[in-house]
C-alpha cells in the first residue's frame, strides 16, 4: 500500500508531521496518513489548550481509535496558538484528511532550528516502506 507523504512537510519517527513556518510564522502539526491507517477509525482526540507550551519529542495529547490509544508527540517546541476544535466533534477528520482538515494544532515555534532535526519526506518514506 502506498501512503501520502507530502514533500513540503517534516516528520517525526513517531508519525507526526509539521509544516515549516507559514506566512504568519506558525507551524501546523498533525499525524501522518500512515499513522491514521495503522490506528484505524479515530473516535476521540485529546489536545492541549491554546496558550499551552509543547516540547519537541514530548507527548502533547492522545488519539483514540477503535484499535488503540496512542500518545501524540510534538515535532517542535513552542506555544499552542490554535487547536482544531472540529476534531472534538468530528475525530474522523484525522482519517479522512490527515494533512488537511484533520490537522491538530498550530504552534508558534520557540526554536526555528528544531525542524532541521526532523525527517525529510524521503527519509520518512524509507522508514514506513
Amino acid at each position: 500500500m502506498s501512503f501520502d507523504v507530502p514533500d513540503d512537510l517534516r516528520y517525526l519517527e513517531s508519525h507526526e508531521w509539521t509544516t515549516t513556518n507559514g506566512a504568519d510564522g506558525t507551524a501546523r502539526i498533525g499525524i501522518t496518513d500512515f499513522a491514521q491507517d495503522e490506528l484505524g477509525d479515530v473516535v476521540f482526540v485529546e489536545l492541549p489548550a491554546v496558550g499551552d507550551e509543547v516540547d519537541a519529542g514530548e507527548a502533547f495529547g492522545v488519539v483514540e481509535s477503535i484499535k488503540a490509544v496512542s500518545d501524540l508527540y510534538a515535532p517542535i517546541s513552542g506555544e499552542v496558538t490554535a487547536v482544531n476544535e472540529a476534531l472534538f466533534s468530528q475525530p474522523e477528520l484525522v482519517n479522512d484528511d490527515p494533512f488537511g482538515e484533520g490537522w491538530m494544532l498550530e504552534v508558534d515555534p520557540s526554536d526555528d532550528t528544531e525542524v532541521d532535526d526532523l525527517l525529510s519526506a524521503a527519509a520518512y518514506r524509507e522508514q514506513i516502506a
